[in-house]
């Protein structure tokens, strides 16, 4: 089957008979149809033209000839039917969502997993901490949700990118001398992820590229391939507690990069950037000319004996775009509120980056109001003992599951300094029954029914993650159920030769 389209050029006399309501195409011209590719339209006289558009179905080399007539109403002229097309069904899921992908689904659904039915499972994969019910928000952010919703005021639409009273105050919370934000530099979005689809949709079109960490939290990958983005990833080193090589990112840079992603605190690894690291990181931005997408949704989750600093307060230059939200330092992920902080001091976004995150903004219309008529209360009023408390436990399951594993031989743990996780890398060598750490996961469930995800999911082999939110009875529970299944698999090295030469 071939299509064409025939734009047609059709003779209108002035005035119209009233009793020419129906005129066969042949009666003014003539059309020659040759093959499926052409057509020929010869008018009959000099009369003014109109231009309609036909389209043409056919098999082969030849089209079908087709009784194709125009019906004329006053002074217009619409197409009548055109006999010789069959219509049939021919829906088609659309080419975005065929490219969307999202690694840790395709993953994890393809293990095959039986729990062990005498041991409970122990699930250390989700990166939610409302889970277990061990990490409440605070009653400041529950009275405010309340009051919002009690108030009746936040029942209608808001604008796209949020009320300007909830703009106000979440720049009034980040405002710095660094780093100054007013109003209009927030984006209020449903959640930190789709800040970062906003972001990403505005810095990058089909065919360029963008910079995104490995390990690193999936989905960019997913959002930037189902945009025609390509992705290129560029590695953080374990031995030096998960800083960017800097020569491999700058390495992967070209004509067609469109932004650099930097996670910190970082998911999955749990590691912070130091102040002078961040400075190394800005100065390759500003050498290669390329804006930062920052995702900084676990901004100020920290140990006592780090300190976060927000990349923007750190740029004299490079324009950012700060991603953030309440979900995880307000322990409120289902609320789905988010922000986009646009730093610019030299001006280098202008008004096109703010115009079209407006104008994406405008697909839907902006996270939840009754969210926003709660959010000033929730940032200013929420105690500062909140926040220390949570930390606190965080940083005590840190410690605790940090030491376990590192106790266990063909395991080593790489110390977090804040977020939710931890990572801990397999020595594959020393189980060699496990063709890589996707399989020792799934043995890790069925035997002992303790899921942690395999750090594939990350782009990152031979580790997996470890989320620390769970309560401390759990964590001790969950390291001793992984110290069993390494104890019964583990192979010493002269042990993994010998299974070597047996294959």
């Amino acid at each position: 089957m071939c299509s064409i389209l025939l734009l047609l050029r059709l003779p209108h006399a002035e005035p119209m008979s009233p009793g020419d309501s129906h005129r066969h195409l042949g009666i003014c011209s003539a059309v020659q149809l040759l093959g499926s590719s052409s057509a020929l339209y010869r008018p009959c006289s000099a009369l003014r033209m109109d231009s309609y558009l036909i389209q043409v179905n056919g098999h082969g080399d030849h089209a079908p000839m087709l009784d194709v007539h125009l019906k004329t109403n006053g002074n217009g002229i619409s197409l009548g039917k055109v006999k010789g097309r069959k219509p049939r069904w021919a829906v088609r899921a659309s080419e975005m969502s065929k490219k969307t992908f999202n690694p840790v689904r395709a993953i994890v659904d393809s293990m095959k997993v039986e729990l062990n039915p005498k041991k409970a499972m122990i699930s250390l994969s989700l990166g939610d901490p409302t889970v277990f019910g061990n990490l409440p928000t605070n009653d400041e952010v529950t009275r405010a949700m309340k009051e919002a919703l009690d108030s009746g005021h936040y029942n209608g639409y808001a604008p796209s990118v949020g009320y300007q009273s909830c703009r106000e105050a979440v720049a009034a919370y980040y405002n710095c001398p660094e780093a100054p934000l007013e109003a209009q530099d927030v984006i209020l979005t449903s959640g930190c992820s789709q800040a970062i689809e906003l972001a990403l949709a505005v810095l990058a079109n089909p065919g360029q590229n963008i910079l995104v960490p490995r390990p690193g939290f999936s989905l960019y990958k997913t959002l930037a391939l189902s945009m025609g983005i390509e992705v290129k990833l560029y590695n953080l080193l374990p031995e030096k507690a998960w800083e960017i090589d800097l020569k491999h990112l700058e390495s992967l840079v070209d004509e067609k990069t469109a932004c650099l992603i930097v996670n910190n605190p970082s998911n999955p690894c749990g590691s912070v950037f130091s102040k002078s690291h961040l400075q190394k990181i800005l100065a390759v931005a500003s050498r290669q000319c390329i804006p930062i997408l920052a995702d900084e949704i676990y901004g100020d989750m920290v140990f006592a004996d780090c300190k976060y600093e927000p990349i923007a307060t750190l740029s004299t230059n490079v324009p950012i775009l700060s991603c953030g939200g309440l979900a995880k330092r307000w322990l409120v992920p289902g609320w789905r509120m988010g922000w986009i902080l646009i730093h610019d001091r030299r001006d280098i976004f202008g008004n096109e980056i703010r115009d079209g995150l407006l104008r994406l903004s405008q697909r839907i219309l902006g996270p939840c109001t009754i969210v926003q008529g709660a959010l000033e209360r929730i940032l200013h009023r929420t105690p500062p003992e909140f926040y220390q408390n949570t930390l606190s436990i965080l940083k005590a399951n840190a410690d605790l599951c940090y030491a376990a594993l590192s106790a266990i031989p063909g395991l080593r743990p790489v110390r977090p300094s804040g977020a939710m996780y931890l990572m801990v890398e397999v020595e594959m060598e020393h189980f060699p029954e496990f063709e890589n750490d996707v399989e020792f996961t799934e043995r890790l469930i069925s035997e002992q029914s303790v899921f942690c995800l395999p750090s594939t999911c990350f782009e990152y082999p031979n580790f997996f993650r470890v989320v620390i939110t769970v309560p401390e009875e759990t964590i001790l529970e969950a390291c001793s159920r992984i110290q069993e299944f390494c104890e019964m698999h583990y192979q010493s090295a002269e042990g993994a030769q010998d299974l070597e030469c047996d294959k």
